[in-house]
């Protein structure tokens, strides 16, 4: 890849490479991933081939939510390394050609942070408690939280300090949520988004980007609910219209900027009308589709979700968004080797033996639906780990476990360490390369063969399966146009400009392949015919 171009479109097409910091490279031995690690791994993030890098929260953080729960939002995590070393990192994946996109976590704080501390401090109705959504609990005493509702990572969403008043958190209770209504609250983001702008940031990923606007009025009535539609925009806590009043503010600021910075929500909505709403133009730009992340391996599925997004997303001015894995749910290679409809979290509390995993068939399907993916019009997001063929490490044990969904629910849920789980980089050593020592989070013995070193050497493995379909993917990228072709009940065939043809077998037998080059597939053919479970590019000139 060459250095970076001056290119203000280039989020459309994108390949997006995520990586959890803690888990993908440590350099200073001591189990946990770091920008360092990150710095000394560019050179493999270049022959990979991806457009950008998406880092996971990097801030100082006590890790209540593996760094979801943010102490300092212009600051970087001590075990993580500096300022210093992330402008090191900035710098050389720029001059690998590659941008950089970070997490930025506005719904929320860590009870860490210095505004929560001077909110325990001070008095009711202080401005320095008008920062979050404090309230007075119900009954003569208060002793009862103002609702009943439940938190997302399990319990309730209030939690009571000293003075008897109580606090929203939505997720843990280590994570206050800001009062976005507070002036102050909007300005320190703005602060923030143009501190890590004048670093060289080139976009961001907004996490909880639906649940910044509330309606909760002081006080809060007895019988408050959250009962309305989300449909519609009427719950008092998720995907509230005024929510949008603040990224337009947003925009502004990342129009300062030449090119201007990016930005990708994640907003689980209850439509896709909805979800185009923060990836509109005048807001953050673009909108995670998480549609074929919960589909299932199905022609039918697959197609109707990408038509409705690529129409949605033309309807918007912007481009869809793909993605089958990140650190918050499955492996999707696991995903596709269970039977369908398989509950799993009851997968993962089996230790991942119930039902039994079809580790071939999951891994033949996933690389089949990344090829598929790589072909459509859009940004493609890639979970790192994924370009090894990694599966979902189903069997921790509950003595390693450090999601709080899994603390929270008292075990009845096990929860998202098990992607989490830090890369093997060698088919030896105590922690496969990713360190000198061992790693945070235990890692299988068959990572040995899932390595880096193990795959390099291999030109069939996954790895050498990722590099060839994102070159190609840069030689033969074209315009935000498909054409469907062909497809039926079992197959998906659809062309790109430049006669760019992605056919995809989703059904039991061998089908013939449209006369051209066969560019790539995602596993071997069968006398010239795309079998069971594959994808194939071919090139019609």
């Amino acid at each position: 890849m060459s250095p970076l171009q001056h290119d203000p479109d280039w989020w459309r097409q994108a390949a997006v490479y995520q990586i959890y910091p803690r888990s993908f490279a440590d350099s200073g031995g001591d189990g946990i991933g770091d920008l360092a690690g990150v710095t000394s791994r560019v050179p493999y993030l270049a022959a990979l081939g991806v457009d950008a890098v998406w880092l996971s929260p990097f801030y100082p953080s006590a890790l209540a939510d593996g760094g979801y729960d943010v102490d300092d939002y212009r600051d970087v995590d001590p075990k993580l390394g500096t300022l210093a070393d992330f402008d090191e990192m900035v710098a050389a994946l720029h001059a690998a050609g590659i941008r950089v996109i970070v997490d930025i976590v506005p719904n929320h704080s860590s009870n860490r942070h210095v505004w929560f501390q001077e909110a325990l401090k001070a008095p009711k109705g202080s401005p320095a408690r008008d920062r979050y959504i404090f309230r007075d609990g119900r009954g003569a005493d208060g002793s009862r939280p103002p609702t009943d509702w439940k938190s997302v990572f399990g319990g309730p969403a209030w939690q009571r300090v000293e003075d008897g008043q109580w606090y929203l958190h939505l997720f843990a209770p280590e994570q206050p949520d800001f009062n976005w209504k507070n002036r102050e609250v909007r300005d320190d983001f703005l602060t923030t988004l143009r501190f890590w702008s004048d670093r060289g940031v080139d976009g961001y990923r907004v996490d909880v980007a639906n649940g910044l606007a509330k309606d909760l009025p002081d006080p809060l009535p007895d019988d408050i609910a959250d009962s309305a539609d989300l449909m519609n925009g009427s719950s008092r806590l998720w995907d509230r219209d005024e929510v949008h009043e603040i990224y337009r503010e947003w925009r502004k600021i990342f129009d300062e900027y030449d090119p201007p910075r990016t930005a990708v929500a994640e907003a689980w909505v209850s439509t896709a009308e909805r979800r185009a709403r923060y990836a509109s133009p005048e807001g953050l730009g673009q909108a995670f589709n998480f549609d074929l992340l919960k589909a299932n391996f199905d022609a039918a599925e697959f197609r109707e979700i990408i038509t409705a997004n690529l129409a949605q997303a033309a309807t918007a001015g912007t481009s869809s968004t793909w993605v089958f894995s990140n650190h918050d749910v499955v492996r999707h290679p696991s995903r596709y080797g269970l039977p369908r409809d398989t509950d799993e979290n009851a997968w993962l509390l089996s230790g991942g033996t119930q039902p039994p995993l079809d580790r071939e068939l999951g891994l033949r399907r996933a690389r089949a639906a990344t090829l598929l993916m790589l072909a459509l019009p859009g940004s493609a997001y890639l979970y790192q780990g994924e370009e090894l063929g990694l599966h979902e490490v189903a069997d921790l044990p509950a003595e390693a476990l450090q999601d709080p969904t899994f603390l929270r629910s008292e075990g009845e849920e096990k929860g998202r360490d098990g992607c989490r789980v830090p890369l093997p980089w060698t088919t030896g050593g105590p922690s496969y390369g990713f360190g000198a020592g061992s790693a945070h989070l235990p890692q299988p013995a068959w990572f040995a063969e899932s390595s880096v070193e193990a795959e390099d050497r291999d030109p069939d493995s996954t790895l050498a399966f990722y590099r060839e379909a994102l070159r190609l993917r840069h030689s033969l990228r074209a315009d935000e146009k498909l054409e469907w072709s062909d497809a039926t009940d079992t197959v998906l065939h659809f062309v790109r400009p430049n006669g760019w043809h992605s056919v995809t077998n989703f059904g039991p037998d061998a089908i013939e392949l449209p006369a051209g080059e066969v560019a790539v597939t995602s596993g071997p053919l069968d006398d010239g015919k795309l079998p069971a479970n594959t994808t194939a590019w071919v090139v019609v000139r």
